[in-house]
């Protein structure tokens, strides 16, 4: 089954679709039988039903992602309490019922009329969108909710919201039903208490997911999700203290965040299992014309670089104007510092963008009174001011760092003479490759079986295990939009190698040239003066030139035992460090081979799992036969084709990276040098394996 996509909400999923009046509208006829298209045609949500009638347009999806996207828009709010000075704890709390409660003490929502609508300003906030205290009215001077959106679309989406306010000696309540408030809000009693308490139940009839069998299931909020976010979020404020709970089941737990350091921790947690240059972060906090640049950065003696940015605690994915200026000034600083204390040759080149950031890990956070953000989605900073200030404020405190601290100094330049020289081996060997494909007169490996499409958004590549599954996959393919990569054994683990070992190694080297992934030159490598980009793939570089892709489905399909699962991690690995925006923007999936094939008589089935195995078994009784497939190679042409590639009745699953931090932290620890932290992890969550194969 071709999964569907549950944030594509507006567009039409059938033939025909029926109007809140009950006129039936065929595609093919617009009008409705010839009636006239006229102003009775038009329709006006009301109120609230627009997000319930369109939630894809608020929340983004409606399966798990919008879920959990409910709880940051609350927690959100009361951030933005912590960012004005007034909140000090925000509390998280799964309850058993699978509600969720948020707790802070910042000055809670006010309780009094709002002139322009005659409700509480409580009932305001969580019934009207594009209501608050973030447009001008003088509540906040930095916000992360701008949209005024936040608490309305929560209670839109709850079967029952139900919130409390603490508040001049007093407490409030008021509840309500799938938007709708139940009575006013009312004092329930005396409370010496501050702030606000909002409890919701999801509403079941808008969030589900959707199985292997294209069924609905209802989903739950999960423990890591949140509480990643919920360290992030005491990272990001210096002196907040955050706490999540779960209450769900007998084994309750809770955990509590409150860093002193701030985004220097967020450094330090970062580094937590890498071999760093020098201790503690570098760190610096400066205001200028009203925006708040906060920089903590160290290096490692990693190739990777891991280089978030935030804005008002909103993490910029797709960094911005403040990226841009921390950029510029760090190379032009080290390329200064560099000369000035003589320590590359007159004669050598300034090294690049790329050079200085090898091995960096660094966290930028801005506080701008009116951030403007290219897009709904906030991932990238407009606000050209904030380049210059950003690039002022880094520039001056970091070259002060740098002169008091000779020593460490001196070797972030030596790592960074060390990047360029890798910089130039990759370029020798991958000029040997071009000249070697110009000799061989193709630019592709000759082991890709490629498709006779060359529209990159209808061709998919996949990527198999072995050559005997991949003549297997040559051979039940379309050709049309369907290519076969096939990869002998294991490829390089790109966590602990050089950049230029890539070049070197057949397989990843396969990939690249049938891929197509190229890289275009920075913008900030032109406006500096560095040393310019050769078009090498970087570990965490984002300037992949995507419009050179051959393929917009990239699926990893291999074997279902610990080979195959080594194998996958191995180019997840690769994709998220040399081809992350691959993964940002969906192009890559796995592929779900059946684990079973059952047969009795002239009726089979196949089984992706355990459950659908024994559901089957039931069904068809005992005298069922039961092939379980250890190898895609097992499999004739014909059954990969029905089971796995055919786009009709295939399961893919989409590769997606929620929060590239922890991502980041989390493929360091599993695939990296360090040995302890790794056995830790493997020790604490072997408990979650149900079926391992060896």
């Amino acid at each position: 089954m071709a999964k569907k996509d549950s944030s594509d909400i507006a567009s039409l999923s059938s033939d025909e679709t029926t109007s809140k009046k009950g006129t039936s509208v065929s595609k093919s006829d617009p009008a409705g039988s010839g009636d006239e298209y006229t102003a009775k045609n038009i329709d006006v949500l009301e109120g609230l039903e627009a997000v319930r009638k369109r939630p894809g347009m608020y929340i983004g999806t409606t399966g798990p992602l919008g879920l959990h996207h409910l709880v940051w828009e609350i927690v959100d709010n009361a951030v933005d309490e912590a960012l004005a000075g007034y909140c000090k704890n925000i509390s998280v709390t799964i309850n058993p019922d699978e509600s969720i409660t948020v707790l802070d003490d910042g000055r809670g929502i006010p309780t009094d009329i709002v002139e322009k609508t005659g409700k509480s300003g409580v009932e305001t906030c969580f019934t009207i969108l594009h209501a608050g205290g973030k447009f001008g009215g003088g509540g906040y001077k930095v916000s992360g909710g701008l949209h005024g959106v936040g608490a309305s679309v929560v209670n839109a989406l709850s079967e029952r919201l139900e919130v409390e306010i603490y508040q001049g000696g007093k407490a409030y309540k008021q509840t309500y039903k799938r938007g709708k408030s139940e009575g006013d809000l009312i004092v329930i009693g005396k409370s010496d208490q501050r702030g606000t308490k909002v409890t919701f139940w999801p509403d079941n009839e808008i969030f589900h997911d959707v199985n292997e069998d294209n069924e609905h299931i209802s989903i739950t909020f999960e423990w890591d999700k949140l509480i990643t976010r919920m360290r992030e979020m005491s990272f990001l404020n210096k002196g907040l203290t955050t706490t999540l709970s779960d209450n769900r089941g007998e084994d309750h737990k809770s955990e509590r965040f409150f860093y002193e350091g701030g985004i220097a921790s967020y450094v330090d947690y970062l580094n937590s299992t890498r071999n760093t240059l020098h201790k503690p972060p570098i760190y610096f906090e400066q205001k200028r014309d009203d925006v708040i640049v906060e920089c903590a950065l160290q290096w490692t003696d990693l190739y990777a670089e891991s280089v978030y940015t935030f804005v008002n605690n909103i993490n910029t994915h797709d960094g911005g104007t403040h990226l841009t200026g921390f950029r510029n000034a760090l190379t032009r600083v080290i390329n200064d510092y560099s000369r000035k204390n003589n320590l590359v040759k007159e004669s050598e080149a300034n090294f690049s963008g790329e050079d200085v950031r090898e091995g960096l890990t660094a966290i930028i956070s801005v506080k701008v009174p009116e951030p403007q953000f290219e897009g709904q989605t906030k991932q990238r900073l407009g606000n050209r001011e904030v380049q210059s200030i950003t690039q002022g404020v880094v520039s001056e405190r970091l070259g002060d760092w740098l002169e008091l601290n000779p020593k460490a100094s001196k070797e972030i330049v030596g790592k960074a003479i060390q990047a360029r020289q890798a910089r130039e081996a990759a370029q020798k060997a991958k000029n040997l490759i071009r000249r070697q494909s110009a000799l061989e007169n193709s630019a592709l490996p000759g082991k890709l079986a490629d498709c006779s499409d060359r529209d990159p958004a209808n061709c998919e590549i996949y990527l198999v295990e072995g050559d005997s599954a991949g003549g297997s996959a040559k051979q039940g393919r379309n050709r049309n939009f369907q290519a076969i990569l096939p990869l002998r054994g294991k490829i390089l683990n790109v966590e602990r190698v050089q950049p230029s070992r890539i070049y070197e190694n057949t397989e990843i080297q396969a990939m690249i040239q049938g891929l197509g992934l190229t890289v275009k030159e920075e913008e900030e490598e032109k406006e500096n003066g560095s040393g310019k980009s050769l078009g090498l793939l970087r570990p965490n570089a984002q300037n992949l030139d995507l419009s050179k892709l051959r393929y917009h489905k990239v699926i990893i399909m291999t074997d279902a035992d610990v080979d195959g699962s080594h194998i996958r991690t191995l180019l997840l690995t690769f994709f998220f460090r040399y081809a992350r925006p691959l993964v940002e923007q969906g192009y890559v999936y796995i592929a779900q081979p059946p684990l079973y094939k059952v047969e009795k008589g002239k009726r089979i089935e196949y089984c992706y799992n355990e459950h659908k195995l024994q559901a089957v078994l039931a069904e068809l009784g005992d005298k069922a036969m039961i092939q379980r497939f250890k190898g895609l190679g097992e499999m004739m042409p014909e059954q990969l084709w029905d089971t796995t590639m055919n786009p009709e009745t295939r399961t893919l699953k989409q590769v997606t990276v929620e929060d590239a931090s922890e991502a980041d932290h989390i493929f360091d620890l599993l695939m990296g040098e360090a040995v302890g932290p790794r056995r830790e992890f493997i020790e604490k969550n072997a408990h979650l394996v149900a079926n391992l194969d060896v």
